[in-house]
């Protein structure tokens, strides 16, 4: 693909030193705009405004204008009565006015994140695009920002990122993204222009865009330090990054940010998390510490103490028999998150719902949220490579509960397509709980489970929407959908391969 240069959305700036991105702000202001992101608890994906979270969901694998997987998200936009099929945005390169075209092999949408940018009351999505090709460079990568407006998403005014040192072959820019308040704005006025900023991952470094305000004409600031893969990677002979989750770890007005990665070369898929502490300052961002484990990590306040916590899954050479999580507890201070696990969890932990078996891949993919009206985070755990009776790789998905004190195994639930009520059969290769998200689209105070199956109808992928209740999720009432319900191209499309946490 052709380079593309930057528009809307220009300057970026490397951890840790100040800079920022430049974008044009669109003028329309919703009455009471949000705050932006610090704790887990502030999901800021309500694309037009009408106080409903809505779901932003990608389709990597998918045909675009005879290009395969090229790739397109769609967003379905939530109500009273919750996530609708019917009122939502499918976007992608050949949508007019995003950057750039739909090409072979680009994979948009295989990440993607929310959060409010320009402090307009809407929320904007983010989609990254690893596996774009620019100026010559395969597997650049490239992202971009779609701004929220009354009317939802749309692609007029979408905005380009990339790696403001040029592309480079190869490292994935866009592979995970995640947007919250790391840092102001002005750093001089840190109250003032309250909105989330972006964190977005190549392989080998995490670099930071934001939305200075004052500013008419695009500009570049680039600083001249970042946070690379080899300074946190563990004793082996590579690193590579591949999750973020944000939380308030340390109880102060800023969000904190968990990155995730595994380690490469001759000792292979050991994880390691590093995490930074929010600042008025990107250049005061601090060190949390690092953490073993990983590279899957998601956020919650599973103790009840308003501080968040961080769980952090386990999946390489020393993990448990098909994997296993690990809670951090924030100290109640501002020194963040303790440097040891609480509690660890693995499927032959406490009768929990499955059997540990070889490659169930259990939590490599987690989401927190309150599925029993509490007050509490329950823990989604996915398990992609769990297999259902004689089918390999059919997946499942578990539930913990929270309890103030932690997570416990009373009330821990565990479901599958060979689930009664839950519709379809496990087959083999589905890769069911691939991605979950815990969601509360109706704004009733119980949160729904989001599962996705992407290798669903020989990858073509599908979304169950498993509901929420005082007893907590449930498998009567669950329903599902796929991008043909959509009207989005639905062959091989990979569906639910990314769905915004």
């Amino acid at each position: 693909m052709r380079h593309i240069k930057s528009a809307a959305l220009a300057s970026a700036t490397l951890l840790t030193l100040g800079g920022g991105a430049v974008l044009a702000i669109p003028a329309a202001q919703a009455a009471d705009p949000p705050f932006p992101s610090i704790g887990w608890q502030q999901r800021n994906t309500d694309f037009d405004g009408n106080g409903y979270d809505d779901v932003l969901i990608g389709a990597p694998g998918a045909t675009v204008g005879g290009a395969r997987g090229a790739g397109y998200v769609t967003a379905q936009y939530s109500s009273a009565d919750g996530i609708s099929t019917t009122k939502k945005s499918i976007l992608h390169q050949n949508t007019a006015g995003v950057p750039g075209g739909a090409e072979a092999g680009d994979a948009f949408g295989r990440a993607v994140a929310t959060g409010d940018l320009d402090l307009d009351g809407y929320d904007d999505a983010i989609v990254g695009i690893p596996d774009e090709d620019l100026a010559g460079k395969s597997n650049a990568g490239g992202a971009v920002v779609f701004w929220g407006s009354p009317t939802g998403l749309h692609g007029s005014d979408s905005a380009w990122l990339q790696d403001p040192d040029g592309p480079r072959a190869g490292v994935n820019f866009g592979r995970a993204i995640e947007a919250a308040r790391y840092f102001a704005p002005d750093p001089a006025n840190p109250d003032a222009h309250l909105r989330d900023s972006i964190a977005v991952l190549a392989d080998d470094a995490l670099l930071f865009f934001t939305a200075p305000p004052g500013t008419a004409e695009p500009q570049i600031k680039i600083s001249d330090r970042s946070l690379r893969a080899q300074d946190v990677a563990p004793k082996a002979s590579g690193f590579e990054f591949r999750n973020l989750s944000h939380g308030n770890y340390n109880e102060d007005s800023w969000a904190d940010l968990a990155v995730g990665g595994v380690s490469t070369g001759d000792q292979p898929g050991i994880g390691q998390v590093q995490v930074l502490h929010g600042a008025p300052d990107v250049a005061d961002l601090g060190d949390g510490g690092t953490l073993d484990g990983g590279p899957a990590v998601v956020s919650g306040d599973w103790d009840g103490t308003g501080q968040d916590d961080l769980v952090i899954n386990e999946t390489g050479p020393n993990a448990p028999l098909g994997g296993g999580i690990k809670l951090y507890l924030g100290r109640g201070d501002l020194a963040g998150l303790e440097p040891e696990p609480v509690s660890y969890w693995h499927q032959d932990s406490f009768d929990l719902p499955g059997t540990a078996e070889a490659g169930d891949e259990w939590g490599s993919e987690l989401s927190a949220g309150d599925t029993n009206g509490d007050g509490l985070p329950d823990l989604a755990i996915g398990a992609p490579g769990e297999d259902i009776g004689s089918k390999a790789d059919a997946g499942a998905v578990a539930v913990l509960r929270g309890s103030g004190a932690g997570l416990i195994a009373a009330g821990a639930k565990g479901f599958s397509q060979n689930t009664a009520d839950i519709p379809g059969t496990a087959e083999s290769g589905d890769r069911w709980g691939s991605q979950v998200r815990l969601s509360d689209a109706n704004k009733d105070g119980v949160f729904g489970l989001l599962a996705s199956a992407p290798g669903e109808n020989t990858n073509d992928g599908y979304v169950w929407v498993v509901p929420g209740s005082s007893s907590g999720l449930k498998a009567p009432g669950t329903w599902t959908y796929g991008a043909a319900h959509l009207g989005a191209p639905e062959a091989n499309a990979l569906f639910g391969a990314a769905i915004d946490e």
